[in-house]
């Protein structure tokens, strides 16, 4: 959830004032002389290992150059290795991820770490703290990180049974002053939603935990939580990936890394780092983004794949609140030929977020790109696919507050057939959408073209 956030936040955004953005330059990959590094389940591969695997990759793929060029661009803008011998699988809606995310955790043998931007006293929170403690209990080491503005609806009285049972519990950037460390900022947040496994197994991308994940968006629901502007209940639509393979330990650094800038609790003497087997055949990219880093490199991976998409772009988005390059990126594709379409939503959880969204509209479809609104249901979602061999999947929404303010990560798949899948989902919300029409759209009323202008004088700080 991106979540309205309270007055407080916003009166600290204006203070803190605007991050700025990188420029990246469309041609940034032929620029390094970076060589493709590429790890397995027993480290880092040779070049000659590296070579049979991409020689591999490349038979599986109908257009070499097009999956080189991604490639190419991966290499060059984030210093995260690619990672081989993964099995990633594709989980839409709250019950698949739950149900899986609930097996992984009771399966546990050593070790699980779990941050979240939200996690809510309700039923499946409570499901969740159940499930937490008894591992614990079991002898499994388990850590937990949340964020403080993200569960500022969550009596803190909800994680002391969590606490007394020995699980280790982290609230990042405290919102109480006595809490406050030496390099605090309100306005940072940890925006991630990440679970980790025995160093073997990863869950990425937007999906919360709380209740209002509790149905699907497609087919029968048993529940519809969300309450929109008609009094109606409709489901949240969302998606994760969960991974099997030797790039979990690379969502592994990122946790680790984030609990001690954190100063949290000592995470102990526990086998964080295994050796993982291969458990699959794709090939996988952990990228995460901090405020502390001198720039987005998931901002900066979006981009320069946007630069370099040849044939397609399809992306999905809760939150598009895009910044000029972004912008000209994507009005520069569909001006070479590239087929670009976003899915956005068509209700929020944020009325202020959906209409500075709108304001861009009229801009995006004169430049011929294709926009449509996910009917019934509230469009969570943070994924892209791009050439059919480039998908992400992750919690990092296109706006300011993700790219500049907010701690995000996402998985990036280079593979045919998991690009395949995400076409396929994306068809699904196709098949569930309005398309808006340019021709529509100029005839919408004053009314609504008032709250957009309202809306996208504070498109930076949203």
């Amino acid at each position: 959830m991106h979540a309205a956030l309270p007055a407080l936040m916003l009166l600290c955004s204006l203070l803190a004032g605007c991050g700025s953005l990188p420029t990246i330059v469309p041609d940034m990959d032929t620029q390094s002389a970076r060589t493709i590094e590429m790890k397995g389940g027993r480290g880092v591969l040779s070049e000659q290992q590296t070579k049979a695997v991409l020689d591999k990759l490349r038979q599986q793929n109908g257009d070499n150059t097009i999956l080189d060029r991604h490639l190419a661009v991966e290499g060059a803008v984030t210093g995260s290795p690619l990672v081989t011998g993964n099995k990633v699988t594709l989980l839409i809606d709250g019950p698949a991820t739950y149900a899986s995310m609930t097996q992984a955790i009771q399966a546990a043998r050593h070790h699980i770490n779990m941050e979240t931007y939200i996690m809510e006293d309700d039923d499946v929170g409570r499901q969740f703290s159940d499930m937490l403690i008894a591992m614990q209990k079991k002898g499994v080491q388990v850590n937990l990180m949340y964020d403080s503005v993200g569960a500022l609806n969550t009596p803190r009285a909800f994680f002391q049974p969590m606490l007394d049972a020995g699980v280790k519990v982290l609230e990042f950037n405290p919102l109480n002053p006595a809490q406050t460390r030496k390099d605090w900022a309100v306005n940072q947040r940890d925006h991630r939603k990440l679970l980790v496994v025995d160093g073997k197994t990863a869950f990425v991308g937007g999906i919360n935990i709380s209740s209002v994940y509790s149905s699907g968006s497609f087919g029968k629901r048993k529940r519809k939580p969300q309450v929109d502007d008609d009094g109606d209940k409709i489901p949240w639509r969302d998606t994760q990936v969960r991974i099997d393979g030797p790039v979990a330990l690379e969502f592994q650094k990122l946790f680790v890394d984030t609990w001690n800038k954190q100063r949290g609790p000592d995470l102990g003497e526990h086998d964080y780092f295994p050796k993982v087997a291969p458990a699959g055949g794709e090939i996988v990219r952990a990228i995460g983004s901090s405020p502390d880093d001198p720039y987005s490199v998931i901002y900066a991976t979006f981009i320069s794949a946007i630069h370099h998409a040849e044939s397609s772009i399809y992306l999905t988005n809760a939150y598009f609140v895009p910044d000029p390059q972004l912008r000209e990126a994507l009005k520069g594709a569909a001006k070479r030929g590239v087929d670009v379409r976003l899915m956005l939503p068509s209700k929020s959880d944020s009325s202020l977020v959906l209409y500075a969204s709108r304001s861009f509209y009229q801009e995006l479809l004169e430049a011929g790109i294709r926009i449509y609104e996910r009917q019934d249901a509230l469009l969570h979602s943070k994924t892209a696919i791009i050439d059919g061999v480039w998908s992400t999947v992750g919690s990092t929404n296109l706006d300011w507050r993700s790219f500049v303010f907010n701690q995000e990560i996402n998985a990036v798949v280079l593979s045919p057939q998991f690009g395949a899948q995400m076409k396929n989902m994306f068809d699904r919300d196709l098949g569930a959408s309005k398309e808006i029409t340019l021709k529509e759209w100029e005839q919408r009323p004053v009314s609504e073209r008032m709250k957009e202008f309202g809306a996208s004088v504070w498109a930076r700080l949203l």
